[in-house]
């Protein structure tokens, strides 16, 4: 197989940029060699080209190369519910959710929808992604099947649910056992692919539930553990009621062994001192998703307090709670709430934190998430004259912070110039590298 050399302006961090002032590495004109779906070497252009004078090499100067962007928490049956009126959390899950949820018992169905969900990923230059299923096997074998097609890194899992929805979206507590753990067997390491152990939220779960995924997580240690807490003051309310025996919602999940560094707790907006120093303690990750909290009025993400206390977080689109596809939105939309907390989000720790960062949440950084060498070739281009008021704007920046922050505040799908899974190009567009 021909090896291939991707030129262009390359970023990619090593350390957080608020932890370190030596954080990052930018090459004005850098190579990339990608043999095999993987990073060979990166570097300057001319001494790469000297040394592998047969690679094809492909052009994307003056734009901009990152490592693909990671969403660590996404719901793939919600593709079609995006941008659903209602009031707050609960109303939109039993007016929207569950009966779009419902629809993915069918193959057919669940099959369409995966290859639309991964080219809007794609398309926004995201190339991995932890993603809830619906409760029926079916829409993970169609998730996987579609992925492994493509070469994708993706996680996901069926979501365990057994009470308070519709009957055509509820498993028991011994069929989400034993159908995740049919999944497990038939996908977990296949690929590029992670099977998620998944039970919804405690709401939708009964005590035996837990215990199911309790006892999955136990068999399974390798496994990340995805569900939700503290995003709604309602749903924490009706959480506690359903357990009353627990000190909080966290606790919930602690007393069935579902909390360690490969636990991601989506939203974790409303937490107690206790809570979070529980998290910390634990290793529990908190995946912050900033449209989708404005969207229904969740309230505001603690990035500096969680950080402060040790907790380890990610950054996610949410879908199809939150408003779009793109994790350059999402940025800015988690710069906005930061701000609201009187918190800094710097453009280089944005950038870091929708990448490596993510790529840590994920405990992934060794495969993706970096420009390093050894690592898959997963890469976003970006295009910060993409737009006529970008282009604009461009013409006043002077440094790549100033660049980066353009880009999260104006930047979308479009400013995605090109997406690279596994060295291949997988974007759908007309654009041609100059």
């Amino acid at each position: 197989m021909t090896d291939t050399l991707i030129r262009g302006r390359l970023l990619t961090f090593h350390a957080d940029p608020e932890d370190s002032a030596d954080s990052h590495r930018y090459i004005e004109d850098g190579g990339l060699l990608i043999r095999e779906g993987r990073i060979a070497a990166i570097g300057e252009v001319p001494a790469l080209a000297r040394a592998n004078p047969d690679a094809l090499q492909i052009d994307h100067r003056p734009h901009l190369i990152l490592p693909g962007f990671i969403d660590p928490h996404i719901h793939f049956p919600q593709t079609q519910i995006v941008a659903s009126y209602a009031a707050e959390l609960l109303d939109w899950l039993n007016d929207y959710t569950f009966p779009a949820e419902a629809a993915f018992a069918g193959p057919a169905h669940a099959a369409r929808l995966a290859g639309a969900f991964l080219d809007l990923l794609t398309a926004h230059g995201t190339t991995t992604a932890c993603a809830f299923g619906s409760s029926h096997p079916a829409s993970v074998d169609a998730l996987f099947s579609a992925a492994e097609a493509r070469g994708m890194a993706m996680l996901g899992g069926k979501v365990m649910m057994d009470r308070n929805a519709p009957a055509g979206v509820l498993d028991t507590a011994q069929s989400s056992h034993d159908d995740s753990r049919a999944l497990i067997d038939r996908w977990a390491g296949r690929g590029r692919l992670t099977y998620a152990i998944t039970p919804r939220f405690a709401i939708t779960s009964t005590p035996a539930q837990l215990e199911a995924a309790g006892a999955l997580a136990a068999a399974y240690p390798h496994l990340p553990v995805q569900t939700h807490l503290s995003e709604n003051r309602a749903e924490i309310d009706l959480t506690l009621s359903l357990y009353p025996q627990a000190r909080d919602y966290l606790d919930i999940y602690d007393r069935y062994g579902l909390l360690g560094p490969r636990s991601l707790m989506g939203h974790a907006i409303h937490l107690t001192p206790r809570e979070i120093a529980r998290m910390a303690e634990t290793g529990t990750r908190a995946i912050h998703c900033p449209t989708s909290n404005l969207f229904l009025g969740s309230g505001l993400f603690d990035r500096d307090g969680l950080r402060a206390a040790g907790v380890v977080t990610g950054i996610a689109t949410d879908i199809g709670a939150g408003t779009s596809w793109s994790m350059l939105r999402t940025l800015d939309e988690g710069y906005k709430i930061s701000q609201l907390r009187g918190q800094r989000l710097t453009p280089l720790a944005a950038f870091h934190w929708a990448t490596r960062g993510n790529a840590l949440a994920l405990g992934m950084a060794d495969r993706i998430g970096t420009l390093d060498a050894g690592t898959d070739a997963d890469l976003v281009v970006l295009d910060a004259r993409a737009t006529p008021a970008m282009a604009l704007r461009a013409e006043t920046i002077g440094t790549l912070a100033e660049e980066l922050f353009l880009l999260q505040t104006l930047g979308d799908d479009r400013a995605v110039a090109q997406t690279y899974v596994a060295g291949r190009p997988v974007k759908k567009t007309d654009r041609r590298a100059e």
